[in-house]
């Protein structure tokens, strides 16, 4: 028996889900990911003394961004209506702790804006900091919730 995948047709070909039939509703994710870096990269980003300026300022506003385009960069993502994206950092003594949030209303569910977004708040701080760090590495990209309704 031939199995049926969600993003295929019945020619194997990709496509988009079709979820005209769902109802709007209110929906909600969480995502999180953690940038695992030196205490003394730590240390200079809590003295400001990081070349490149308040790296968690850029890297809040990127994530943001990221969820707002979350649609074109996944390629079969559904466009949503963005209602709230935040991005949440704490820094701890060797690593940064990203936390993204996202909620709308709509016939699909907000999982892939929340880890878009934690995934490029995360990379941006990489980008920012590699130059006072090359030890960093990004991990434990995960989603904590979603809800609807």
């Amino acid at each position: 028996m031939k199995r049926a995948f969600s993003h295929l047709d019945s020619g194997g070909a990709a496509r988009m889900v079709d979820v005209g039939s769902k109802s709007v509703v209110s929906r909600s994710a969480v995502a999180a990911a953690v940038l695992k870096c030196a205490s003394g990269t730590i240390r200079l980003l809590k003295a400001g003394a990081l070349k490149k300026g308040d790296v968690l300022a850029v890297a809040r506003i990127a994530g943001i961004q990221a969820v707002k385009r979350t649609a074109e960069l996944i390629p079969l993502c559904h466009t949503v209506p963005v209602t709230h994206a935040a991005v949440h950092f704490s820094v701890k003594a060797s690593s940064i702790e990203i936390r993204c949030e996202v909620r709308g209303e709509a016939k699909t569910g907000f999982e892939m804006e929340a880890l878009t977004g934690a995934s490029v708040a995360a990379l941006t701080l990489y980008d920012m900091m590699k130059s006072a760090d090359k030890t960093m590495v990004i991990d434990g990209l995960t989603l904590l919730s979603k809800a609807k309704g």
